[in-house]
């Protein structure tokens, strides 16, 4: 599913993001990339996302070489991910079956699959009374529902979701990583950057610690801060 194969990148400042970075997270896992600020965590995101282009190495996202994505495939590319952020990003003047609608409206689903689908997953995510609503009327943990909805609504293979409890309660996080975990059941590979150090002890993934830009620990069913 994701593949890469001594990927560094280095900055035009000189910064590092990440070095000599090889790593592979098959079909259905489900990982958490975990590390101080400044480990590099945004920068493998940013290039998983193909929004920053390694230094040197190769990254390939379900067999597809992004190193060889045209500029117009990558918006393509883009909508077969789901992704999810802390600050939610939700379209304020639109509903919440609008915002979820909108992510099959780009890529073009017809109007039966939109009525079918939305509905469904809004109910996957506890929002089914809540369609109606706009964003400044919903708890942060019903706008993370909703930007988990729109994240899967297109059935994608890989989610990846960049600190996705952050701006919420300890309650509320523990019912959207309940969703997440729910979402790779059902077959989705589902990575996760956090700093959230009881989720991660918790929940005994798979756990990818990162330090100044080098993989330091690799560890399936691990903690936050276990040793290899």
């Amino acid at each position: 599913m994701i593949e890469l194969l001594g990927v560094t990148k280095i900055y035009e400042n000189g910064a590092k993001g990440v070095l000599d970075l090889s790593l592979k997270i098959e079909k259905g896992e489900f990982a958490f990339v975990v590390g101080a600020s400044g480990s590099g965590k945004s920068t493998l995101i940013r290039m998983l996302l193909k929004e920053l282009d390694p230094s040197e190495g190769q990254i390939f996202i379900n067999g597809q070489n992004l190193g060889e994505l045209t500029m117009k495939q990558i918006p393509y590319f883009r909508r077969s991910l789901g992704v999810v952020f802390q600050d939610f990003r939700l379209l304020k003047n639109k509903t919440v079956y609008e915002n979820v609608a909108f992510a099959m409206q780009i890529v073009e689903a017809s109007s039966r699959e939109i009525r079918r689908n939305v509905p469904a997953v809004l109910s996957m995510v506890g929002l089914q009374k809540k369609a109606k609503a706009f964003p400044n009327q919903l708890s942060g943990g019903e706008q993370q529902r909703t930007a988990l909805a729109r994240a899967i609504v297109n059935k994608p293979a890989l989610l990846i979701a960049d600190e996705p409890t952050g701006n919420l309660d300890p309650a509320t996080a523990w019912e959207i990583m309940g969703i997440l975990e729910d979402i790779n059941a059902r077959g989705t590979t589902v990575v996760v950057v956090t700093h959230a150090k009881d989720i991660v002890d918790q929940m005994q993934k798979r756990v990818l610690t990162l330090n100044n830009g080098v993989l330091l620990k690799d560890i399936d069913q691990g903690g936050y801060n276990d040793e290899v």
